[in-house]
C-alpha cells in the first residue's frame, strides 16, 4: 500500500518521539564529568572533624542573682532578655546593628549554659576557642566527635583577641593543622565546622569576603578580622575556619546582625592573632601588648591638601598620651603614621593590630609625614595599659556662660604649672570652665591646657581672644590640648 509522503513523515515522528523521550531518561553514568565543576569538600571535612569538639560551659547565678529573682538588668528602653536565652543569643542581642561583643557594659552574669565550638591544636589535649564561649564558667566540658566527655581546664583567656584555650587529659588526640591566614584573599573558599543550635559537626561553606576588618567593638582593635559570607549561628562561635588545604586560618567569633541570627557577614579571628595569645597562655596564663600611646583615625579628604597627600592613607595622629612611648620618641599630634617596622598603613585600623602583636620592650621603626615631609623615628612600646581600652571621660557640670564663641573661660598659667607639664615658658593656657554643650561634648574639660586655636598657638589670654576674634555660630575650631593623659586635637562646630 502507498502512503502520501506527508502522512509518511507523521508516523516517523511518531515512533520516533518515545525513544528520545527513552534516552532522556536514562541515568548519568557516576564517572560522568559534570556540567559545572563545583567544589567537593567531602574529603576535607572527614580529614577535619574527628579534631572540632563541642564546648558547654555552666556558671552558677552570682552577684543580685544568687541573692534575688536573678532577672537580668536591661538597658534604659530595652526589654529584658528572656530566661531561657543562651549567652550566644545575649552576645548578639546586645547591641542591635552591630557584631556580637564579649562583656557588654551594664549585664549582670548569669547562672545557665553556654554552648560553643572548639578544636583540638595538640595531641595531648590543648582546644582553642573563644573567650566569650567559657568567660565566668564554673565547670567547662569537651564532648569529642566521639562522643566522649572530658572535663576541661581553663588556661587562660584573652578578651581583647577573645581567645580561650582549654586542656583536656588525653594522649594521641586528632588535631588540626595550623595555616597562614596572612595569605588569604578575598574570593577563596573557607569552611566552618560547628554546632549551631546543638547540631554537632555541621558545615558550612563560603568566600572570603575581606581581610583586615575592623570590629565595632574598641575593645578588639588588636584584631584584624576575616570577613566571610560562612553561615555562623549559635554554637558556631569558637569553631575552625578552614581554607580547602584542610587548615585552620581562623576563629569564628563574632556575625554583623539586625536579628541576632545571620545575615551573611560573619567574622573570625585570624589564626595567627590566637596563636600568638595561646603561646603567652601556655607560658604566663595572660597576654601582654605593645602600646604606642596615640588615639588615631583615618586621613578623611578634607585634611589632603593640608597634609600634603594625593590620596588618603595612614593612620592621623589625634592625640597623643603624656609620657607614653610615641611622646619619647617625639610622634606629634597631627603627624600621619605611614609604616610600623617596615610594614605600610594604609588606614587607621592596620596600625593597633601591628602594635598589639609585638610585646612590651620591642623597638620599632615609624614612618611619619609631618608638615609634608617623612621622617623615621624608634619607638620603644611599652605595655598595654587596660584602662586605655576601656577609660572614659568624666562629665563636666554645666557652668555660666564664656564671653567668647568657643564657650571657654581660660585663665594664665603661672611658671611652675608650665614646667611642671613640661611646657614652655609662653605656651597654652589653662581652661578654667566649659561653658559650651558643644565644647563639652567634644571632649574639653576644665583643667585642660589649651595649646592653639586653628593651628594659632596661644600662651596667653590676650593671644587666645585674639586667635578666636571673628569666630561665630557655624564656624568650625580646632584645638590642639593637653590634658593629664595626653595631648591631642579636639574639633567641635560653634552654635
Amino acid at each position: 500500500m502507498n502512503l502520501p509522503l506527508s502522512r509518511v513523515l507523521v508516523l516517523a515522528l511518531a515512533l520516533a518521539t518515545p525513544v528520545a523521550f527513552a534516552q532522556a531518561a536514562e541515568p548519568v553514568p557516576a564517572n560522568a564529568a559534570p556540567i559545572v565543576n563545583l567544589p567537593d569538600f567531602t574529603r576535607l571535612v572527614e580529614a577535619t572533624s574527628p579534631a572540632v569538639v563541642n564546648i558547654e560551659a555552666t556558671s552558677g547565678p552570682r552577684g543580685r542573682e544568687a541573692a534575688g529573682d536573678g532577672n537580668e538588668k536591661a538597658r534604659p528602653g530595652e526589654p529584658p532578655m528572656p530566661e531561657d536565652m543562651p549567652e550566644f543569643f545575649r552576645r548578639f542581642f546586645g547591641q542591635p546593628g552591630m557584631p556580637g561583643m564579649p562583656g557588654m557594659p551594664d549585664r549582670i552574669p548569669r547562672g545557665g549554659t553556654s554552648q560553643g565550638t572548639g578544636f583540638l591544636i595538640s595531641s595531648d589535649g590543648y582546644v582553642l576557642t573563644n573567650h566569650h564561649v567559657v568567660e565566668g564558667a564554673d565547670r567547662i566540658v569537651v564532648r569529642l566527635s566521639d562522643r566522649n566527655e572530658l572535663e576541661a581546664e581553663l588556661v587562660g583567656s584573652d578578651p581583647l583577641s577573645d581567645v580561650a584555650l582549654l586542656k583536656v587529659a588525653g594522649k594521641n588526640l586528632p588535631v588540626l593543622r595550623i595555616g597562614d591566614s596572612r595569605r588569604l584573599k578575598p574570593g577563596q573558599w573557607v569552611l566552618a565546622i560547628g554546632s549551631p543550635f546543638g547540631f554537632d559537626h555541621s558545615v558550612t561553606a563560603g568566600i572570603v569576603s575581606g581581610v583586615g576588618r575592623r570590629s565595632l567593638d574598641p575593645s578588639q582593635q588588636y584584631v584584624p578580622f576575616i570577613q566571610t559570607d560562612v553561615a555562623i549561628n549559635r554554637g558556631n562561635s569558637g569553631g575552625p575556619l578552614l581554607n580547602t588545604h584542610g587548615e585552620v586560618v581562623g576563629i569564628n567569633s563574632q556575625i554583623f546582625s539586625n536579628s541576632g541570627g545571620y545575615m551573611g557577614v560573619s567574622f573570625a579571628i585570624p589564626i595567627e592573632v590566637a596563636m600568638n595569645a595561646v603561646r603567652q597562655l601556655r607560658e604566663t596564663g595572660k597576654v601582654v601588648r605593645g602600646q604606642l600611646g596615640v588615639r588615631i583615625q583615618d586621613v578623611d579628604r578634607e585634611r589632603l591638601a593640608e597634609l600634603g597627600l594625593d590620596r588618603p592613607m595612614g593612620a592621623f595622629v589625634d592625640s597623643v598620651e603624656n609620657g607614653s612611648a610615641a611622646a619619647r620618641a617625639g610622634i606629634r599630634p597631627g603627624d600621619v603614621i605611614t609604616r610600623f617596622n617596615g610594614r605600610e598603613v594604609n588606614r587607621s585600623a592596620d596600625l593597633p593590630p601591628m602594635v598589639g602583636a609585638l610585646p612590651p620592650g620591642s623597638r620599632a621603626s615609624v614612618t611619619l609625614l609631618r608638615d609634608r615631609k617623612a621622617r623615621d623615628v624608634v619607638v620603644t612600646l611599652a605595655a598595654l595599659d587596660m584602662a586605655s581600652v576601656t577609660g572614659g571621660t568624666p562629665a563636666v557640670e554645666p557652668a555660666p556662660e564664656a564671653g567668647n564663641p568657643l564657650g571657654l573661660v581660660v585663665e594664665e598659667l603661672d611658671a611652675p604649672a608650665r614646667a611642671a607639664m613640661g611646657l614652655g615658658p609662653r605656651e597654652g593656657v589653662l581652661v578654667g570652665r566649659v561653658t559650651s554643650l558643644a565644647a563639652r561634648q567634644a571632649g574639653v574639660n576644665p583643667g585642660d591646657v589649651l595649646l592653639s586655636v586653628n593651628k594659632r598657638d596661644v600662651g596667653s589670654v590676650e593671644e587666645f581672644e585674639a586667635a578666636t576674634e571673628g569666630l561665630g555660630p557655624g564656624d568650625e575650631v580646632r584645638l590642639l590640648v593637653r590634658s593629664t593623659r595626653s595631648t591631642g586635637f579636639i574639633t567641635y562646630t560653634l552654635r
